[in-house]
């Protein structure tokens, strides 16, 4: 073996940190990921940077904030340039690997809703950018019938086996092989042939795809594969690795495949925080129910809406059979690296790229209102110099991920790395950050905003207070005394030098976000 040890970094999309059977939800079965926190230290307190998938993907990648490392919103880039920690693996002597979802390029190519007209002028831009370094991701790489063979190193790994977009209908080698493997691939993608529901919410999509040509089993056997081929190396080339599995779901459209369709009903599930909740609604709130009462939907199928209980409960039924078929991948592919015998040097760790309103105050999907139901996410780091089960509310965010693998393989992060190791949090009690800072920068005017908003948010362990540009309100919630935030203070003189506090906090976080690299190579 190494001694080194492999990383295995298992992600999910769109999932909110409750909704696992080891962090006490009560309905949704997750029994693999729940042995795995009893194998290591799952995090209460774990934070995105930015509640959306690109950019915190970025952050991932960069340890860096999105507005530090250039991929601001969805639909933008991460600079090639930037370095991320796999590329300080992979330097070191790491084989490293993505398998599923990466998303640090658009991989759409459809153009955005709402454009800004930047009108006629000689430049258009701040940053010279050659377009064309950017299009790894999109569809037209993937239209022949030959595996696309992707430039690498992409971003540090070596090794990408791409799976874009959500649902039954991911693109990427998934894609490509979906088609050499069902000759009637095309009839499987036709709406005209959903199977029967008797499901009403928005994209709620019963697909007729087999549950092991779906985009996740797909993923599962290309990462079984991965494990496989390293147990099988040379002794000469026993180098460790690290595999980046990522899979899309369970992000909408709601579709489950097969026997996870109907696995739960809508009946066990219930909205635990309504709109009527909320004693002093913030105005996107007010928009999104003002939305719901005239019949209207967002034109994004990505943005936040409200809806009914009944659509609700039924996001939930089909949100849990995403899960629990996540889970069960992961099963299975901890269970393939145990029979390769690489487990007993491999660190697990689990973690999501954001979560859903998922009901939370009537809402769905997510947006540029702050909760803890977008931007708390699972985190389980199970480490095998330990295999104890511990519950942690250290208070870290994934811009810490890459420092703490950078440092739990024995080496040094690179200049400008905003994040923070907390591996003294995975064997102790050790407290990490004070506070943290949660960024949104929407590409597009959204839930009642004139113009694209920007927010800025900071945590403590007993307090959230946002700031959001150009706007004469804000929000102010105790974490203690209203845990489910339904009592704005920011109006509440009796809060004003907490208010105060955390302003200057929130301040003192900013001015930390200019970029540190390079340093300078001359006095002058």
């Amino acid at each position: 073996m190494s001694k080194k040890p492999n990383f295995l970094f298992i992600m999910t999309d769109q999932q909110r940190s409750d909704w696992l059977g080891c962090a006490g939800h009560p309905v949704v079965k997750t029994p693999n990921i729940d042995s795995l926190a009893a194998t290591g230290t799952r995090f209460e307190q774990f934070y995105v940077a930015m509640p959306v998938c690109m950019p915190n993907r970025a952050s991932f990648m960069t340890g860096r904030y999105p507005s530090v490392h250039g991929l601001r919103f969805n639909g933008s880039i991460l600079p090639t340039n930037a370095n991320s920690f796999v590329d300080v693996l992979r330097v070191a002597g790491y084989q490293t690997a993505s398998i599923g979802k990466s998303h640090l390029q658009p991989f759409s190519n459809i153009d955005p809703v709402d454009p800004i007209d930047l009108g006629e002028r000689p430049i258009d831009e701040a940053w010279q950018i050659d377009q064309d370094q950017y299009q790894k991701e999109q569809p037209v790489n993937f239209a022949a019938d030959a595996p696309y063979d992707f430039p690498t190193p992409y971003y540090g790994f070596d090794h990408v086996d791409m799976v874009t977009a959500h649902g039954d209908k991911a693109g990427g080698h998934y894609r490509q092989w979906f088609r050499k493997h069902h000759p009637d691939w095309q009839a499987l993608h036709d709406p005209a042939n959903e199977l029967p529901h008797n499901y009403t919410c928005p994209q709620a999509y019963r697909t007729p795809i087999p549950e092991d040509s779906y985009p996740t089993f797909y993923i599962r056997d290309r990462a079984i594969d991965y494990i496989e081929a390293q147990a099988s190396k040379d002794a000469d080339d026993d180098k460790p690795f690290f595999a980046f599995v990522s899979f899309p779901d369970p992000h909408h459209p709601f579709n489950p495949p097969g026997r996870y369709w109907d696995m739960y009903h809508p009946d066990q599930f219930e909205v635990d925080v309504d709109y009527d909740d909320h004693q002093n609604p913030p105005p996107p709130l007010d928009y999104a129910k003002s939305e719901f009462a005239a019949g209207r939907m967002p034109k994004v199928k990505q943005s936040a809406f409200m809806d009914s209980k009944e659509h609700i409960k039924e996001a939930m039924a089909l949100t849990a059979g995403m899960t629990t078929m996540v889970d069960d991948a992961v099963g299975a592919i901890i269970d393939a690296l145990k029979a390769s015998g690489q487990y007993e040097n491999t660190v697990i760790i689990f973690n999501a790229d954001h979560g859903d309103y998922m009901g939370d105050c009537d809402l769905l999907l997510k947006g540029l209102w702050p909760r803890d139901s977008i931007n708390k996410v699972p985190m389980i780091w199970s480490d095998p110099a330990s295999r104890t089960e511990r519950v942690s509310q250290a208070m870290a965010s994934t811009i810490d991920l890459s420092a703490t693998i950078i440092d739990r393989a024995g080496l040094q992060p690179y200049h400008g790395i905003q994040g923070k190791s907390f591996v003294p949090s995975i064997t102790s009690n050790a407290s990490h950050r004070e506070n943290l800072l949660i960024e949104f920068n929407d590409s597009s005017p959204r839930m009642g905003f004139s113009e694209a908003a920007r927010v800025r948010t900071i945590v403590t362990e007993k307090w959230q207070l946002s700031v959001y540009k150009d706007q004469s309100w804000g929000e102010l919630y105790s974490r203690v005394d209203d845990p489910d935030m339904v009592l704005n203070l920011w109006d509440n003189s009796d809060f004003s030098t907490i208010k105060a506090e955390l302003i200057s906090s929130l301040a003192q976080l900013l001015i930390g976000q200019m970029d540190e690299s390079p340093l300078a190579t001359r006095q002058a």
